[in-house]
C-alpha cells in the first residue's frame, strides 16, 4: 500500500472532496460542505511530498513530471477513483487529489485545470521531517498492517549479506546514492546495487525497525536501535536519520561472539581491571575507535572469573553477555530507562557489583558515576576524548568552577584507570587498536588532586612497570612490529611533535612531505 493511500483512505472515510499536500504545510482535507481540516499536526517537507508523489505516479508520466513539473492521472483505491494532479512552484511540489467517487470502467474523466499552488517558500535546506508513515492520522481508518520485523526485508537481507561478504564494519545507505560499506577503514560502493530511492529506503527501514524506534524516527527524525541479523550470526547497531535528500541509515556490525582479549591485543594490566573491587575505569577515544569492543572484552573476563552482579546501561545494547559466573542485566536507554542518568541512579537500588555506562554524556551522569564508584562499586564508562590526560580535563571542566576542586578530589579517590585508544589501518588489511593506558598511582592521584595534570606524562614515563603507556609509545611499537605504516600512525597521533621525536629516538625516520618512509 502506497503511503499516499493512507491519507486518501481518510478522504473516503470522511466523505471528503479533495486532499491537498503542499511542501512545508500541513496536509489539508477539504470536505464537500466547504470545511477543511488538517490531517497531521506537522507540515510535510519538500522531500516527503516528492516521495508520496513518486510512489503513485505512473511510469509513463515520471519523465514529464521531472522535466515539466506537471502531471495528471487517475488513481484507484478500494473501488474509489481519484484524479491526482502534480505541479511545482519554485521547486516546491504540490499534490491535489480530487475524489471522483466509485471507479468507472468505461468513462474517461475530463481533466480539470490544474489549480495554481499557493506560493511556498523554497527552503535552502529541507528541515528534518516526519516519515511518510506518520501520515497515518489518529482518526480510525483502514491502514496497511505494519511489516513483520521478524521476517526482515529482502533488500535489507541483501545489503547485510553484501556487507558481511566484504568484511565491512559499517553500512551506509543514503537516498539517491548507491549503498557503501566501510571496509578496513575505507568507504567502498557495494556492487550490484543502484541508487536507493527514498520510498524504497523508507519501506525497508520500517520493516527492520522496532516499533519504539520507528515511532521515535517519525517524531524526531532519527533513531538508534539494535537489529539481530540471524543469517549473518551478528547484531547490527542501527541509526536512522533524515537529511536534505531523504531518509538514510547507518549500520555497524557487532559480532555475536564476545571479543577475545588475545585477538584484541589487550595487555595484562588492562585485563586485570576486571579484578578491581571498586573504582571508576574509563575507556575513551573518538567515535568508531573500538571502545565498546574493549569494554565488552573486559566485562566478559569479569563474567568468567567473578560471582557477582553486572548491570549495563547502553544505547542501544550492543554485545549480549550470557550468564557465566555472574548475573548480567542489560538495560537499553529508551526501551528500559529514559536516560543514562536515570538508569544509573536506579542502579544504586539494584544491588550491582559492576556497573557499565555506555556513554557518560552530561554533567549529571558523570557526577552519579563518580558517586557510584566512591560508594564501593566498580564502574566502567566511555567518553569521547583523544587522550587519557584530556579525559581528566574533560571531566573536571564539565563542572562549574566552584565545584571543580571537589571533583578533582573525588577523581583522585575514585579513578583507577583511563584507557584511551584509536584504530589504525593495518599493513596487509584490517585494523588494529593502539592503547594509551593511565593507571592512577598515589603520585598521579596527588597530581590530579592538585590540578597539575601537565606533569602526568612525566609520571607515566617513570611508571611503565605499572602498565603506564603513552599513545606515542604504543604507536612506535606498532611501527617497529611492522603492523602499521609510519604515516598512518602520524595522522592518528594526538601530539605530532612528540611523536616525530619518539620516532627519531626509535630510529624510524619518515618524510612528512611525501608521506613515505625514507630510504
Amino acid at each position: 500500500m502506497a503511503q499516499l493511500d493512507r491519507l486518501l483512505s481518510h478522504v473516503i472515510a470522511k466523505g471528503g472532496a479533495r486532499l491537498r499536500l503542499e511542501a512545508d504545510k500541513k496536509p489539508r482535507l477539504e470536505l464537500k460542505n466547504g470545511e477543511a481540516l488538517d490531517l497531521l499536526p506537522n507540515p510535510l517537507p519538500t522531500v516527503m511530498v516528492e516521495v508520496l508523489a513518486g510512489e503513485v505516479i505512473p511510469e509513463a508520466l515520471k519523465a514529464t513530471w521531472q522535466k515539466d513539473g506537471k502531471a495528471e492521472f487517475e488513481h484507484d483505491l478500494s473501488g474509489q477513483t481519484f484524479v491526482i494532479r502534480l505541479s511545482r512552484y519554485m521547486e516546491a511540489p504540490l499534490i491535489i487529489a480530487e475524489h471522483q467517487g466509485p471507479a468507472r470502467s468505461q468513462a474517461r474523466l475530463s481533466p480539470a485545470p490544474v489549480t495554481a499552488p499557493t506560493p511556498a517558500p523554497a527552503p535552502a535546506a529541507v528541515s528534518a521531517a516526519a516519515s511518510p508513515s506518520k501520515a497515518a492520522p489518529v482518526a480510525p481508518a483502514p491502514q496497511a498492517p505494519r511489516p513483520d520485523r521478524s521476517q526482515g526485508h529482502p533488500l535489507a537481507e541483501r545489503l547485510f549479506s553484501a556487507l558481511l561478504a566484504q568484511q565491512g564494519s559499517d553500512l551506509h545507505c543514503t537516498s539517491l546514492e548507491p549503498p557503501l560499506a566501510r571496509v578496513h577503514g575505507d568507504m567502498k560502493e557495494l556492487e550490484g546495487f543502484g541508487p536507493l530511492q527514498p520510498a524504497t529506503l523508507l519501506e525497508m527501514m520500517e520493516a527492520v525497525a522496532t516499533p519504539t524506534a520507528w515511532q521515535h524516527f517519525q517524531e524526531r527524525h532519527d533513531a538508534d536501535f539494535a537489529y539481530a541479523y540471524e543469517a549473518g550470526g551478528c547484531r547490527l547497531r542501527v541509526n536512522y536519520f533524515l537529511d536534505r535528500v531523504g531518509p538514510g541509515l547507518v549500520c555497524r556490525v557487532i559480532p555475536n561472539a564476545i571479543p577475545d582479549p588475545d585477538k584484541l591485543g589487550l595487555p595484562d594490566p588492562v585485563r586485570r581491571l576486571c579484578d578491581l573491587a571498586k573504582g571508576l575505569v574509563l575507556v575513551t577515544g573518538p567515535t568508531g575507535s573500538g571502545k565498546s569492543t574493549t569494554l565488552a572484552a573486559i566485562l566478559d573476563l569479569a563474567n568468567q572469573k567473578r560471582r557477582d552482579h553486572i548491570l549495563t546501561i547502553e544505547d542501544p545494547i550492543e554485545f549480549v553477555h550470557p550468564r557465566k559466573g555472574c548475573l548480567v542485566n542489560q538495560r537499553e536507554v529508551g526501551a528500559h530507562t529514559d536516560s543514562f542518568k536515570n538508569g544509573l541512579r536506579a542502579a544504586l537500588r539494584e544491588d550491582p557489583d559492576i556497573v557499565m555506562v555506555g556513554e557518560m554524556r552530561d554533567l549529571e551522569t558523570i557526577a552519579i558515576a563518580l558517586e557510584t564508584a566512591i560508594t564501593g562499586h566498580l564502574v566502567f564508562g566511555t567518553l569521547h576524548t583523544s587522550s587519557a590526560i584530556g579525559t581528566i580535563d574533560r571531566i573536571v571542566d564539565q563542572f562549574p568552577a566552584d565545584r571543580q576542586q571537589q571533583i578533582r578530589v573525588m577523581l583522585a579517590d575514585a579513578l583507577k584507570c583511563v584507557v584511551s585508544q584509536t584504530l589504525l589501518k593495518k599493513i596487509g588489511g584490517g585494523r588494529i587498536a593502539a592503547l594509551e593506558t593511565l593507571f592512577i598511582s598515589p603520585a598521579i592521584a596527588n597530581l590530579i588532586r592538585e590540578g597539575k595534570n601537565f606533569q602526568i606524562p612525566s609520571a607515566m614515563q617513570t611508571g611503565r612497570s605499572y602498565g603506564q603507556r603513552l599513545m606515542n609509545d604504543a604507536l612506535v611499537e606498532l611501527i617497529k612490529d611492522k603492523k602499521v605504516e609510519p604515516m598512518e600512525a602520524y595522522l592518528k597521533c594526538p601530539d605530532k611533535e612528540s611523536f616525530i621525536a619518539a620516532c627519531k629516538r626509535a630510529g624510524i625516520p619518515f618524510d612528512l612531505r611525501l608521506g613515505e618512509v625514507e630510504a
